[in-house]
């Protein structure tokens, strides 16, 4: 079967991208041509004719689509399908964790599954949509700083589109990541630094070697398609978006692309103006948002110092920081920050309560919620959705297995 097959399905034009614009500034950029970050240093963001989408998108619209992440062609920036590169980006499964809100005392607890996605997670749907725009737009080389599964998805997506990948991690990412990068095609380098000191590397290498900078939110597409996760998970609740999400915040590109979408959604006439409490979750020794957040500040110093076993929230400086703080005031959400301790618990409860594993990034949201629900910050009656944001089957897991040695007697009834 051609794997373009329910993709080919749509209109050769079917965006309706109008330009981009400076989220800092406004000033305004032209669609259809190479950009990085804006004149002022910030992220761009992709604006649509929503008034012409709206004559051609509807919720019947989306009815007989398949139900994967193009389903939403006229809010994404793709304007050729033969420019997709799809590994096939299904939606991801909303999952009750009815025993775990027993226990912490919610009514309804329940997350977004993203480790179901190519690559085995929420990487895919961004670097699905930057990969494919890089294809559009002639670009041939990318290079960007990864804590793990990013750089994963990025190799994925470049090698399908014929595009070389040159990727830098930290010395410690998770092993798996920075061999399935490898696997995947691109030039991968381990560094004895924070991703943000791979980021400088990126920057001089492109200055240098003429790479295109494919880091977190230093390129307009990345946002587009994390904000599928918004439209998906909308459309999921029927159009009723749940009271509180909590979404583990490195860079913040999803949660940022969330709340894009919901604005998109609602100029559609798709929902109304009602809005989740966004919470941007972090951990204990890497929580520059949180800090700033609780300082009344709109941009967030430096993290020095940035440790935690949730590599893909240890990001110390974040380039689309305000974007963040933005979302979650207005939202009257919080930032909030979880030890170490307090993420591997969660994990292992949820593992043994539920039969899911969480990535440690995910085990953090179930810790926010918990501690969001003590601090009244959430009610127990409120639909509250995380979000696992990889397999767990990535990440190590300890030893808890016994041992039988068939020399000897078998005691069974100790078994």
């Amino acid at each position: 079967m051609n794997a373009h097959a329910n993709i080919g399905r749509f209109p050769e034009r079917q965006t309706f991208v109008s330009h981009l614009e400076c989220s800092l500034t406004g000033k305004v950029y032209a669609a259809d041509t190479i950009h990085g970050l804006s004149e002022a240093g910030r992220p761009l963001l992709v604006r649509y004719d929503l008034d012409a989408a709206g004559k051609v998108f509807d919720r019947a619209a989306l009815r007989d689509r398949p139900r994967d992440l193009w389903r939403y062609r006229e809010l994404l920036p793709v304007r050729r399908a033969d420019n997709i590169i799809s590994l096939g980006e299904q939606e991801t499964p909303i999952i009750a964790l009815p025993t775990t809100g027993r226990r912490i005392g919610v009514a309804e607890l329940m997350v977004k599954d993203e480790g179901r996605l190519p690559t085995g997670s929420f990487k895919a749907r961004g670097l699905v949509m930057a990969l494919s725009m890089a294809k559009e737009l002639g670009i041939r080389q990318v290079a960007m700083p990864t804590n793990g599964n990013a750089g994963a998805a990025a190799a994925a997506y470049a090698s399908r589109a014929g595009i070389e990948a040159i990727i830098f991690c930290p010395d410690d990412t998770p092993e798996i990541n920075v061999r399935e990068i490898a696997a995947q095609g691109a030039r991968v380098y381990r560094v004895n630094g924070l991703i943000d000191e791979c980021g400088a590397l990126v920057a001089a290498g492109a200055k240098a070697n003429g790479w295109f900078d494919l880091s977190t939110l230093k390129e307009p597409y990345r946002i587009e398609g994390k904000k599928t996760m918004g439209l998906e998970l909308a459309e999921q609740f029927d159009w009723c978006l749940p009271d509180a999400i909590f979404y583990p915040t490195g860079g913040g590109t999803g949660l940022i692309g969330m709340w894009k979408a919901f604005d998109e959604l609602e100029q559609l006439g798709f929902i109304g103006p009602e809005r989740p409490k966004m919470f941007a979750v972090q951990a204990d020794g890497c929580a520059p948002i949180v800090k700033a957040f609780d300082a009344g500040e709109r941009h967030a110093e430096r993290w020095e110092g940035a440790h935690t076993i949730a590599s893909g929230i240890r990001v110390p400086k974040a380039v689309g920081d305000f974007l963040i703080l933005d979302a979650v005031r207005a939202s009257g959400g919080r930032a909030v920050a979880v030890s170490d301790d307090a993420i591997i618990a969660a994990v292992d409860r949820v593992g043994r309560e539920e039969g899911l594993l969480l990535c440690p990034e995910g085990g953090a949201t179930v810790a926010a919620a918990e501690a969001a629900l003590r601090a009244g910050d959430v009610q127990p009656h409120d639909r509250i959705l995380l979000f696992n944001c990889a397999t767990g089957l990535k990440y190590p897991m300890p030893d808890r297995s016994g041992r039988i040695d068939l020399q000897g007697a078998i005691d069974y009834a100790s078994l």
